[in-house]
């Protein structure tokens, strides 16, 4: 349908402007039963199809987005009408991208649109999982609970990325210091001391000419290693775009040492509770496993719930359906066993996410002892290659002064 920007003004004069869908003479009518007195409307298309555009480029903070969804279900909670909510909130946002964004919502909405087609206009921000848990709140009436859902959901996934940022903080900065160190021995200490080398005619030992090397390279042919590196992502990025290499990749990212467990607790633990809060708010097992399917971001896994969703459509049980996956061990299988058994399903699911959160918790609470063993053999044999590199010419030296 064409679309149409309009300019109008309220009871008490002030002047209001959006975008309508429909024909001219809909949108006027619609204008005057909004109580709003027309003053401009005219086609338009290029405006929203740039909207759209820089809305793929849109991203806010999960803090900003838990407090929207927070803040929203209290207003609900107290019987605030949507848009009055939504323009308390948008005064509340102190993020410019959000704030925009409940503009246009509120916009839509008085332009006749529903809250979760107003959204829908905005998938950076709002993913589909989102967009149907409001859905489902529409059709029931119960909007003030679904937001809490999605609130509580968001601050727990916004909580766990927090803490892996605090455990893996300590051995990046080590790793950081150690390659500026190597980074200024390579540029700085390694000419000096070739230039004493070069006096002599001793055959230097293999880590210094290693060494000697790497400074060349980084000193002048700079230009060609930043040239490789950049095509190296580049063609990494289009490999890893394609079926092969997207299978290849997350493959690769689950079994990874200590990372790899704890990526795939992590995606099953969203998995379970999403699959659990959606349940409890109406939406078909079909539905869920669907958008599960399309949010895990792991192929693996997507390609595990795809064949749990074609079982069930054909009349089998979930949990047999699971037991014949690896991902899942027996103790989740055998509550969704209960679950299904008891019709409780949803909150058996949720139990399940619970098991993982606390193998979570317990993974990252012991991650940093989990990784010492191996920064520490990775960072001796970096400082013992470079110690040999610039001591065994010096004892070579000294035996040849002898």
């Amino acid at each position: 349908m064409p679309l149409f920007d309009y300019k109008a003004r309220d009871k008490f004069g002030k002047l209001v402007n959006g975008i309508m869908e429909g024909n001219e003479n809909a949108v006027f009518i619609k204008l005057k039963q909004m109580g709003y007195v027309p003053v401009s409307i005219t086609k338009t298309k290029k405006k929203q199809r740039i909207n759209n555009f820089l809305d793929r480029f849109k991203r806010i903070k999960f803090s900003d987005l838990n407090m929207f969804n927070w803040q929203f279900a209290a207003l609900q909670k107290a019987g605030v009408p949507i848009l009055l909510s939504l323009d308390a909130l948008k005064e509340q946002a102190k993020n410019k991208i959000l704030k925009d964004v409940i503009g246009q919502i509120i916009k839509d909405i008085e332009g006749g649109t529903n809250l979760s087609s107003a959204l829908k206009k905005h998938p950076g921000i709002f993913n589909h999982i989102y967009i149907s848990m409001i859905e489902s709140a529409e059709a029931s009436g119960l909007l003030d609970e679904v937001l809490e859902r999605l609130a509580d959901s968001g601050e727990h996934e916004e909580k766990v990325r927090l803490r892996i940022k605090a455990a893996t903080r300590y051995p990046i900065l080590v790793v950081t210091a150690v390659v500026v160190a190597f980074l200024v021995l390579i540029t700085l200490v390694v000419p000096r001391f070739a230039k004493l080398y070069s006096q002599f005619t001793v055959a230097l030992p293999l880590p210094t000419r290693i060494l000697l090397g790497i400074n060349y390279a980084v000193t002048k042919l700079w230009w060609l290693l930043l040239f490789i590196a950049g095509a190296f992502i580049f063609g990494f990025n289009k490999f890893i775009k394609t079926t092969k290499g997207k299978t290849c990749w997350h493959s690769f990212k689950l079994k990874f040492p200590v990372f790899g467990p704890l990526t795939l607790k992590l995606i099953m633990s969203r998995f379970t509770r999403i699959t659990g809060t959606l349940l409890r708010s109406g939406i078909s097992i079909l539905r869920v496993l669907e958008l599960a399917s399309e949010n895990t971001g792991n192929i693996i896994i997507s390609r595990t719930i795809d064949k749990m969703k074609t079982g069930v459509s054909e009349g089998k049980n979930l949990a047999g359906i699971m037991k014949t996956s690896t991902l899942f061990p027996p103790i989740v299988t055998q509550m969704v066993v209960v679950g299904e058994k008891t019709g409780n399903l949803s909150e058996l699911l949720l139990h399940v996410s619970n098991y993982y959160d606390s193998r979570i918790d317990y993974t990252i609470d012991n991650l940093i002892s989990l990784i010492e063993p191996v920064l520490i053999f990775v960072l001796g044999c970096m400082v013992l290659f470079m110690a040999l590199g610039i001591f065994l010419p010096i004892w070579n030296l000294m035996t040849l002064f002898k």
